[in-house]
């Protein structure tokens, strides 16, 4: 039965069905308990979390995916532990406790580095300066980031690259440096582009739009807002009417 359970939560997930998710994967955990297999239990349990912290449930999720970590460590597999400690300190970002992210960031890091893991690294560097930027950390959140694209570029992560420069460029833009901050959302434009991740490419030339209105370039603000209105009508976002009103008052402006 447990494999059913597994199948029908991997079926519910996908179709974004948490709720029946959540009790599938809770019959899959009760299942591996019974059968005393923990490598399984450890695979179900996290899944399980996975699931809560989705619902925002993340007492829940936290007690699922402590119960893996003790089981990984039992069993010595770092590359585990590391998935699992950047688990627990994203959990703590969702539930608004950043303070407490860090610790099991630097722990995983320090596991990750040890296995040459460049692929996670740069995932876990990225997580690591947002949560730098959000403090105010400014010049160590920059270090952190350019360490994530390092990571990203070793292994040649598309879509790490577009997500960092872009969070890279915002934190810049949010210190005033508009230099550094248009060529980093230049390069995150140009990845999101080839990944052909329109959405989230719209976001990035929104801020894009900024840096053009505080430098006075109108014509290249509107340039940038035409294009993110084309899409926010393609793809249906929700910022259509912000992104029309905000073309408007520039072209009253003149």
């Amino acid at each position: 039965m447990a494999d059913e359970h597994k199948h029908r939560g991997r079926i519910f997930l996908h179709r974004g069905d948490l709720t029946q998710a959540r009790t599938a994967w809770e019959a899959a955990v009760a299942d591996d308990r019974a059968a005393h297999n923990p490598r399984e239990l450890s695979t179900s349990l996290g899944n399980l979390g996975n699931t809560c912290a989705l619902m925002q449930d993340f007492a829940a999720a936290e007690h699922c995916y402590r119960e893996v970590l003790d089981i990984q460590r039992t069993e010595g597999n770092r590359h585990a532990i590391a998935h699992t400690l950047a688990n627990l300190g994203n959990l703590q970002i969702g539930a608004d406790r950043p303070d407490k992210a860090r610790p099991y960031y630097l722990e995983a890091l320090d596991l990750l580095r040890a296995l040459n893991d460049d692929r996670a690294l740069g995932i876990l560097y990225n997580n690591l300066a947002l949560q730098e930027a959000r403090n105010g950390q400014w010049e160590q959140a920059i270090a952190t980031f350019t360490q994530a694209l390092d990571c990203h570029r070793v292994v040649g992560n598309e879509e790490g690259l577009a997500v960092t420069y872009s969070q890279l460029g915002k934190c810049y833009l949010d210190q005033g440096d508009l230099v550094r901050a248009e060529r980093c959302l230049n390069n995150a434009s140009e990845h999101y582009i080839k990944l052909g991740n329109e959405p989230a490419e719209a976001a990035v030339l929104r801020w894009l739009a900024t840096i053009y209105e505080t430098r006075c370039d109108q014509v290249s603000a509107k340039r940038c807002l035409g294009r993110v209105i084309s899409l926010d009508q393609r793809y249906t976002l929700p910022e259509l009417q912000t992104d029309l009103v905000r073309l408007a008052e520039l072209n009253r402006a003149g």
